[in-house]
């Protein structure tokens, strides 16, 4: 799949933007805060509806404006698509192929992207947090059913939260409530963790051997969820929900002590082993990125497994964290067969026939324009 063409309108720093792209890679040029990230952020909200760099979507509506608009026009195998999102304080809206969207998560996954910013260089040894959200995206991106599920745990965990916090300050003190909103989370979550150990599953298909390519043959990489509530991936569903139950029946009065859920989905997290050593801790920091990348572009190679096409890849300005080996399997890889937005200062010292070849545009002051 690619993408032909994007128009914002009130757009972070662009008030009007009108651009066409080509079906290889394209080069965006530009100074620093001149709206390079910003472009290649809209595509990535156009087909995630968030955004990789900001939680608050009000950051996305131009400076004294309503409202944010994004349009794009995705060619895809079974044919054109396109996409519509509407971002005000209200909320979003989205629409696909010019009818409206009930449910955001019924539209996630009609483009397919996979992103690749300095931040996920620190996917390895950055917070629990980091790792959570980089395997809900994806999973997000080719299970509508996952996107809903997680949507409905945030719900339920959210409310949660504010009983536990009512029986700790002793304003309630009927605990058939949280009865009933454990067992809903429990339900929940255990398809959550069902789902994600599935997931990486496959993920380590596709990176091991990309991580040995990457390492010349020396690294196996080896990728382990670790749960908070300890439930194996061999666990039928029922076993997990058992597993789950007991475990908060065990830390019921603690929860309430605290005044907050401690354990599920949401406190789990990832471990990178490369030759069986732990990368956070002991990996250097070749390891640590070789990993990122074999990480980021097994994704690619799932997602064209799972859906039958290859997502389009967002390079944004990564190219110069990457030394020239990593760089250069970085862009083979990708060479010829999936649209990519690469974001830069400048391409001088990347030496590589796809950037040549590449189109390329140069953004100032709000402003882009196409130079070849």
């Amino acid at each position: 799949m690619f993408i032909e063409d994007i128009i914002l309108k009130n757009y972070r720093n662009y008030l009007n933007l009108s651009i066409s792209f080509e079906n290889k890679v394209n080069v965006i040029l530009g100074e620093n805060a001149q709206g390079k990230t910003n472009v290649m952020e809209s595509i990535y909200v156009l087909a995630m509806a968030k955004s990789h760099r900001t939680s608050n979507d009000k950051d996305l509506i131009r400076w004294d404006e309503e409202y944010a608009k994004i349009e794009g026009r995705v060619q895809k195998r079974n044919g054109p698509l396109s996409l519509q999102l509407v971002i005000s304080k209200k909320g979003k809206k989205a629409k696909s192929n010019h009818l409206e969207q009930q449910k955001l998560s019924q539209y996630v996954g009609s483009m397919n992207v996979v992103m690749f910013a300095p931040e996920d260089l620190h996917l390895v040894k950055g917070s629990p947090q980091v790792r959570r959200r980089f395997i809900d995206m994806e999973i997000g991106q080719v299970s509508a059913v996952y996107l809903h599920d997680l949507n409905q745990y945030q719900k339920i965990l959210q409310q949660r939260n504010h009983y536990l916090k009512l029986l700790q300050t002793r304003k309630q003190t009927d605990k058939t409530m949280l009865d009933v909103l454990t067992s809903q989370l429990v339900e929940v979550a255990t398809k959550i963790v069902k789902k994600r150990y599935e997931f990486l599953a496959l993920l380590q298909s596709w990176a091991e051997p990309i991580h040995r390519g990457i390492s010349r043959g020396l690294e196996t990489l080896h990728i382990q969820y670790k749960p908070s509530i300890e439930v194996l991936e061999n666990f039928e569903l029922s076993k997990m929900v058992d597993v789950y139950e007991e475990k908060f029946a065990k830390i019921r009065d603690r929860e309430i002590e605290r005044g907050v859920t401690l354990a599920g989905p949401h406190r789990d997290d990832l471990a990178f082993f490369v030759n069986e050593k732990d990368v956070q801790t002991f990996g250097s920091q070749g390891q640590q990125r070789t990993t990122a990348l074999s990480l980021k572009l097994a994704e690619i190679e799932l997602i064209h497994s799972e859906i039958g096409e290859y997502p389009i890849l967002l390079l944004d300005d990564v190219l110069s964290e990457l030394d020239d080996f990593r760089q250069s399997h970085l862009l083979n890889t990708i060479q010829g067969k999936v649209q990519t937005f690469v974001t830069t200062t400048s391409v001088d010292g990347i030496n590589h026939d796809t950037l040549r070849h590449a189109a390329t545009f140069q953004v100032a002051a709000g402003e882009m324009t196409k130079l070849k």
